[in-house]
Order: C-alpha cells, then structure tokens, then sequence
C-alpha cells in the first residue's frame, strides 16, 4: 500500500477550510488552479450525453465545467468525503438548475456505482489526500468502461530546483496567508502530503498495475503541478 492520508483528519480538514477555500485557491494560485482544471478537461473531450465521475469534488468546480460540456442528456456524479465543501457546491449549482449533477456524500475508494458505468473521470487535489493512492487508482478504473479516460490534476512531487520552489511558496506565502484566516494548521499539512505523495513516474506505474492500458504524467506550471492522463 503506497502511504496515504488519514481519512478522517482529511474530512476534518475540508469540513473546516470550506468557507475559505475557493478564495484560497483564487488568491494562491492567481486564479491559475481555474485554468488547470479547464485545460484537463478539454484534454479529455468529453462529450454531449457521456456519463462522467468528479472524485474528491471539493466545492464543485470541474463538476461545473464538466456539466456545461455534456449537455444534453449527460450527466456527472460528483462525490466528496466532506459535507461543508458539498454544500458550497449545490449553492453553486442552484443558479444553473439545467446542469445535471448529482452530489453525493461518499467514500472515493468505494462509489456506489457498478463496474464500467462511466465515460470519464476527473480527480482535483484529491488523490494525495486519499487513506491509499493506489487503491483510489484501481477504483477510477472499475468505474470506468473499457475505452474510458481520466485526469488526475495535484501538486507534483519533484525534486531539484521546482522542489525547492514548491517548499518556499508553501512556507512563505501558502501557510502565511492561511494563517491570516486562522487556517495555519490545516495548510501547513500540505508540505507533508506532498512529500508523501507518488512521483510522477510511480503514478504512471501504479495507475498501469491498476489496469490502465495508458498512463501518462506531465509536470505543469513549471513543474510545481502535475497532470496524470489516463486511458483505459
């Protein structure tokens, strides 16, 4: 089992910075998270009427973007460990009622959904905070059918002068900033989920043990981030 998170301490997390968030991520990255997810999901092409999977969908953005696309008669299952981030997510919803999304409280490593019932799935910062990667890994792969296609978008463990860069910002503005709203605690967390999280290169092996036929990852914004394609 690769080393993974504490689920529950994960949820508790979430459930405390879900106020925060969104504006978190705007601020931290300069709005540039917005741009990495939109990128990952024209990557993937998904299609009007597909069926598709957001995992660990935080307050709902690429549930949002996915929804838009698969217009009309698609539809996303979008699923989160925390109920606070969920909240924000149909709040946001609620002004577009012709999306069809599904919220749902649940586990990632076990949907409740049959083998094969997905076209396409998408993971944003969510499979470095999983209890096993690795099995969260295997589970994309159950859910999707035989020509399906993922993306796994999180920070990147690297190594050389983008490591060195990625700790700086962590230390000097991530957890500075988050102090300010009271939230020291919970992103000073994001060095060490970092620092257990598979490289790029043990992602790619790790998503072939899980049946992938193809796997593929890519350093982006300078490597501080990293993109894992997936086709089944």
């Amino acid at each position: 089992m690769v080393s993974g998170a504490h689920p529950q301490q994960v949820r508790q997390l979430f459930e405390q910075v879900a106020p925060h968030y969104d504006r978190l991520n705007d601020l931290l990255s300069l709005g540039l998270h917005r741009l990495w997810k939109r990128q990952m999901v024209q990557l993937l092409q998904p299609k009007a009427g597909e069926a598709w999977l957001d995992l660990c969908c935080g307050t709902g953005d690429l549930a949002l973007l996915l929804a838009e696309r698969l217009r009309p008669k698609g539809m996303v299952l979008a699923v989160d460990a925390a109920e606070a981030p969920l909240q924000r997510a149909r709040l946001r919803a609620a002004s577009r009622p012709w999306l069809a999304i599904d919220w749902q409280l649940g586990d990632a490593l076990a949907v409740d959904r049959p083998d094969g019932h997905f076209d396409g799935a998408v993971m944003a910062y969510g499979l470095r905070n999983l209890a096993d990667p690795a099995r969260g890994l295997c589970e994309l792969r159950r859910l999707l059918h035989h020509d399906g296609r993922a993306g796994v978008l999180d920070f990147n463990r690297t190594t050389g002068l983008p490591a060195v860069l990625q700790r700086q910002t962590l230390r000097q503005v991530v957890v500075p900033v988050a102090t300010q709203l009271g939230l020291q605690s919970q992103y000073a967390y994001l060095e060490d989920s970092i620092d257990r999280f598979p490289t790029g290169a043990q992602q790619e092996r790790l998503a072939q043990d899980a049946g992938f036929s193809w796997a593929r990852h890519r350093p982006i914004a300078g490597g501080l981030m990293g993109l894992l394609e997936l086709r089944c």
